[in-house]
């Protein structure tokens, strides 16, 4: 009986990490078709920014409200629903693009970024539900797996969107990710398990604020790591790339495809990287290596070094050690996580996630169209200076 479970659970866990790897190829594609294609077109870097305005913020309150519909209806439901509303989001950009306002795009991305955390959010929950409490070593590596091949399929899909704009133009690329994700999604409602997190007394809607303290410190931390990331890496990176060093839409879409698949590999790594004695204090320690990263990149860029090679380098070193904070991160909010409540505590932490990402968005246009590249760096090493600061207690908490 327990052979079979383990093999249940197994069987499970592979269909929702197809699942997520499905739907992360069409979410990279999508972001760097949108960054690259209205540049193009003339948007400047503040606007483009606010394109993914509301993609962030819907991704706020998604992760809040997600919870909730996890735990009480079940996260194969809320994973489906992802999936679904993605396809949506893609098929409303295939109108013409007399009709790709900016208002019209930016629910497109409202649309999408619901879809991206529903999904998201499923996905790293059920981990929990499909791990026994007493094993985790084992929960470290699924959940380090998840989110290293996720985010090397991310990297996929920005070079993905590049390769199909520049193949098949914007409309075509959108309609092939839209046909692909759909047939994703039919296997998807088939397969997956129908009570997958379900909470047998329904929550109540109160409970999506999360009470527990480690988990709080955790969130706040997460907040400033990734507006740490965006804040450079968004939409700052592919425009410099392309306006001021001219690289290619190809070439640009393939550079940060390779980032992101590298990244993805390291965070997959991160079990075999990090001591299991204090899993807080590495939390701290990779978080302060991490800070000192972009620092280096801005002095470079002010002195008399070759550009292009010292991005490609400095990416390469800060997307190692970033990675490895972020697989730490992504294991210790299922690791602070409660069993029953493992969608609600799972969604309030990918709030934060969201939130980070949305200031650093709006954050990475601003300061690139006003200040520069260099200014996007040093707001960066800012950031992660404040991550390191809550990291602190996240030591003190584990």
């Amino acid at each position: 009986m327990e052979q079979e479970s383990s093999r249940q659970a197994v069987h499970q866990y592979a269909i929702v990490t197809g699942n997520y790897w499905g739907f992360t190829l069409t979410d990279g594609a999508l972001r760097m078709l949108v960054v690259l294609h209205f540049h193009h077109l003339g948007f400047t870097p503040l606007s483009i920014a606010m394109l993914f305005l509301f993609y962030e913020l819907f991704g706020v309150i998604t992760n809040l409200v997600g919870g909730w519909l996890g735990a009480s209806f079940g996260l194969n439901r809320t994973m489906n629903l992802g999936l679904f509303l993605q396809i949506v989001a893609l098929a409303m950009l295939l109108v013409p693009s007399a009709y790709l306002t900016v208002v019209w795009v930016m629910a497109a991305q409202a649309l999408s970024g619901i879809a991206k955390d529903l999904n998201k959010m499923s996905a790293k929950s059920a981990i929990k539900a499909l791990v026994p409490e007493d094993q985790n070593d084992r929960l470290f590596r699924w959940v380090a797996f998840l989110t290293g091949s996720k985010n090397t399929l991310k990297g996929a899909g920005f070079f993905m969107g590049g390769l199909l704009l520049t193949l098949f133009g914007f409309t075509g690329a959108l309609l092939a990710m839209a046909l692909g994700l759909l047939a994703i999604w039919l296997f998807s409602l088939a397969s997956l398990k129908q009570d997958l997190g379900r909470r047998r007394l329904k929550p109540s809607f109160r409970n999506i604020l999360s009470k527990n303290r480690a988990i709080n410190t955790l969130s706040a931390a997460r907040v400033f790591l990734f507006g740490a990331r965006d804040v450079w890496f968004v939409v700052a990176l592919p425009v410099f790339l392309n306006s001021q060093l001219g690289w290619s839409y190809t070439s640009v879409g393939g550079f940060l495809a390779v980032w992101i698949i590298l990244y993805g590999v390291v965070q997959a790594l991160t079990p075999k990287l990090v001591s299991p004695s204090n899993y807080g204090r590495s939390a701290f320690l990779w978080v302060v290596g991490l800070a000192i990263t972009p620092f280096l990149i801005s002095l470079g860029l002010m002195s008399s070094l070759p550009i292009a090679p010292l991005l490609v380098v400095g990416l390469l070193v800060f997307g190692a050690v970033f990675a490895v904070n972020s697989a730490l991160h992504s294991f210790l909010i299922v690791y602070f996580a409660s069993s029953e409540d493992i969608s609600l505590d799972v969604g309030f932490y990918y709030m934060a996630n969201a939130t980070g990402r949305l200031f650093g968005t709006v954050l990475s246009g601003a300061l690139f169209q006003v200040y520069g590249y260099n200014a996007c760096l040093i707001a960066s090493g800012t950031l992660l200076l404040f991550a390191a600061w809550c990291s602190w207690f996240i030591e003190t908490n584990s």
